[in-house]
C-alpha cells in the first residue's frame, strides 16, 4: 500500500503528468489526500479502509506515455512483492518496453517463446517515429504471435490482467498496453468425484479451473446457443463467476435475476461457491438448499437442457444450478442411466430411506413414551426386558446416540482417509457393544440409531441429508414431550415451510405444490426416455417440447405373424 516511506512520490506524479488528462490530475490529487489522512488514523478497521480507498483512487488513473510511469505506479499498487515482475526490454525497433506478469501464474516459456522473442527479434518494422496506433497494430497483428491480445487502457485493466495470470506489455510513448493470456499455473486434472460416484456413468467431474469446468459443459452441449456469460466478484480476490445457459430454453427473466443477484454482492473476496449460494440464495436461514451444487458435468448440462442457468466459480470444483426442487434435489444422475423400472424402484427406495431418516428415532420415542400400546405384545415385552436398568429416558437415549453417530462421522470426514473409515466403523461398532453391554443405553435404540444413519447416506445431495439430519434432533424433542401429536404438529411445520420456499421465484414442492399432472412423471417415478415429451413448466417458459412423438423404435407389430401382410413374400 502507497505511503510517505516508499519510493512512491505522489508529488513528483503529479507533475510527470502535468500534460496528461485533468481526470489523471484529480485521481492524483485524491491519492494524496488519502495518503496525508493515514497518518491521522488510529482505529485499524478504518486505516484498512483508507488503503483501500487509496488502492483504487491509484488504480482508477490512465495510462501514461512515459512507461517510467507506467512501471512507478504498478510497483506502488504491487508494493515490491517478490513474485510480482517488470521485465524492461528494448524492442528490435528501438523503443523501450517493459514485460509485467506474476511469477507463478503466467507460463514463462510461452511468454519467451510467444512475446519477448519476437520482440526482440521480429519487431523491425516498430521505430522511434512511429506514432502510437501504428506501434500497436504492428505488435498486435505481426510481431505478437499468441491468438488472445487485448488492449487495455488503464492501470485498473493492468493490474486485473497481471492478477488474472496474463502478461501486459507496456510500449514508451503508448498509452495503451497489451494484455497476453500466458496462464500456465497447475491445476488438478478432471477426475471422477469423490462425493458423487456412480457405479454406471460419467467419471469426469469438474475442477477448480473455470475455463475447464466451462470446456466439459461445452462438450456435452455443442450448441452456439450455449452462453457463458462472465461476470467478477470480490474487491480482494476479483473472482470469475461464469453464467451458463441455454439461450431459448432458459427464460430471460431468470438469467437476468441471476446476474442481478451476483452483481449485487459487495464483499472483499470470494472463495468458494458456497459464498455465492450464500448471498444469493431466497432464505439464507432455511435449512434446506435452495439450489442444487454438483461437481458432475452431465448433471449440470441436464440442468441447462431443462432451461436452468448453471453458475461456475473459478476456485471451485461446485458448480450452482438454478433454481431447483426439493423433488431434484432427491434424483441421482443413475436414476437415468439404468432400466425405467430400476430406476423408479431405487427413487422410491430413497424417499422411503429419507422418511425413516427424519422420522425412525422420533417415532421410537414417542411410542416407548406415550403409545406403547402400538406395539404388540411380544415385542413390547423384549423392548421391556432391553430397558430394564437403564437409568435414563429414551428420548435422552435417542440424544445420546445421535450425537455420538455424528460425532463419529464427523471425525471420519475429518482424519485421512485410511484411517477415518476404520474410525467410523470399529468406533460406532465398539462404543455401541459397550454402551449397551454398561446399561447405558438399550440395544433396540442402538439398532434405530444405526439404521437412521444408514437411511441419511441414501440422500444424493449431502446438503439436503445434512438438512434432514438436523431437522431429526428437534422432532425427537417435539415427540418427547407430545408423542405422535407432536410428529403430526413438527411435520405440518416442515411442511409450511416447504409450501413458502422459493428458488429463484420457482415454488420450491413443484410440480406437487402447485400440482402439476405433467410434471409429476418425473417426481416420484422415473419415465422412459421416450416419454418425457415436454420440460419442467415451472423452468421452461418460451420451449416446452423436448422431442416429437413416436421417436421410440422396436420390432414391426406384424413381424412373426401369419397374417401378417409380409408373411410369406419369400416362399
Amino acid at each position: 500500500m502507497p505511503n510517505r516511506d516508499e519510493s512512491f512520490d505522489v508529488e513528483s506524479l503529479s507533475q510527470s503528468l502535468s500534460d496528461n488528462t485533468r481526470e489523471a490530475q484529480q485521481a492524483l490529487r485524491r491519492l494524496r489526500d488519502h495518503v496525508e489522512r493515514l497518518e491521522s488514523i488510529r482505529d485499524r478497521s478504518k486505516r484498512l479502509q483508507a488503503l483501500l480507498s487509496a488502492t483504487e483512487t491509484l488504480e482508477g488513473l490512465p495510462l501514461s506515455e512515459d512507461l517510467d510511469l507506467n512501471v512507478k505506479t504498478l510497483e506502488a499498487l504491487f508494493g515490491g512483492s517478490s513474485d510480482w515482475v517488470a521485465r524492461r526490454v528494448r524492442i528490435a525497433g528501438g523503443r523501450q518496453a517493459a514485460v509485467t506478469y506474476i511469477d507463478g501464474l503466467a507460463d514463462k516459456q510461452m511468454l519467451e517463446e510467444n512475446v519477448v522473442r519476437p520482440l526482440l527479434y521480429e519487431a523491425f518494422p516498430i521505430h522511434a517515429e512511429c506514432d502510437m496506433d501504428d506501434v500497436r497494430y504492428v505488435l498486435e497483428n505481426h510481431v505478437i504471435v499468441h491468438t488472445q491480445v487485448k488492449t487495455v487502457e488503464s492501470v485498473h485493466d493492468v493490474v486485473d490482467a497481471v492478477l488474472h495470470a496474463d502478461a501486459v506489455l507496456l510500449i514508451d510513448g503508448v498509452s495503451e498496453a497489451l494484455a497476453v493470456s500466458t496462464q500456465g499455473f497447475k491445476t488438478r486434472a478432471v477426475e471422477e468425484p469423490e462425493t458423487e460416484a456412480v457405479v454406471q456413468g460419467p467419471r469426469e467431474g469438474f475442477n477448480e479451473n473455470l475455463g475447464t469446468s466451462t470446456a466439459l459443459l461445452r462438450r456435452r452441449i455443442r450448441t452456439p446457443n450455449l452462453r457463458v456469460d462472465r461476470l467478477r466478484v470480490g474487491r480482494l480476490t476479483r473472482t470469475d463467476i461464469a453464467v451458463v445457459y441455454i439461450q431459448g430454453l432458459a427464460a430471460d427473466g431468470l438469467v437476468e435475476e441471476v446476474k442481478s443477484r451476483i452483481s449485487g454482492i459487495d464483499i472483499d473476496g470470494i472463495i468458494d461457491s458456497e459464498y455465492i449460494v450464500e448471498l444469493i440464495e431466497d432464505d439464507v436461514y432455511s435449512p434446506f438448499p435452495q439450489v442444487l451444487n454438483t461437481e458432475r458435468p452431465d448433471i449440470a448440462a441436464a440442468n441447462l437442457l431443462e432451461g436452468r442457468v448453471a453458475i461456475c466459480v473459478d476456485g471451485s470444483p461446485f458448480c450452482i444450478v438454478v433454481p431447483i426442487t426439493l423433488w431434484g434435489m432427491m434424483q441421482a444422475s443413475e436414476d437415468y442411466y439404468g432400466r425405467p423400472y430400476i430406476g423408479m424402484f431405487i427413487r422410491l427406495l430413497r424417499y422411503v430411506l429419507a422418511f425413516f431418516a427424519l422420522l425412525g428415532p422420533s417415532l421410537y420415542v414417542a411410542i416407548l413414551t406415550f403409545h406403547q400400546e402400538m406395539l404388540p405384545t411380544s415385542l413390547l415385552l423384549t423392548v421391556a426386558a432391553t430397558r430394564e436398568g437403564i437409568p435414563f429416558p429414551s428420548v435422552v437415549e435417542a440424544l445420546i446416540m445421535e450425537l455420538t453417530f455424528e460425532a463419529l462421522r464427523e471425525a471420519g470426514v475429518r482424519l485421512p482417509k485410511v484411517v477415518g473409515q476404520a474410525v467410523s466403523i470399529v468406533g460406532a461398532l465398539v462404543i455401541g457393544q459397550a454402551a449397551v453391554q454398561a446399561g447405558i443405553v438399550s440395544a433396540p435404540m442402538v439398532i434405530i440409531v444405526a439404521s437412521t444413519g444408514i437411511a441419511s447416506f441414501t440422500f444424493p445431495r449431502f446438503s439436503l441429508g445434512i438438512a434432514v439430519r438436523l431437522l431429526r434432533f428437534p422432532m425427537i424433542i417435539v415427540a418427547s414431550i407430545l408423542g405422535l401429536f407432536g410428529i403430526m404438529l413438527g411435520l405440518m411445520a416442515i411442511a409450511i415451510h416447504l409450501v413458502g420456499l422459493r428458488s429463484f421465484g420457482v415454488p420450491y414442492l413443484a410440480p406437487v405444490a402447485p400440482l402439476s399432472l405433467d410434471g409429476l412423471k418425473d417426481v416420484f417415478i422415473r419415465e422412459p426416455l421416450w416419454t418425457r415429451k415436454l420440460r419442467p413448466r415451472q423452468v421452461a417458459h418460451t420451449n416446452l417440447r423436448r422431442q416429437e412423438d413416436g421417436i421410440k423404435s422396436g420390432p414391426d407389430p406384424w413381424e412373426g405373424d401369419a397374417e401378417s401382410p409380409k408373411a410369406g413374400t419369400n416362399s
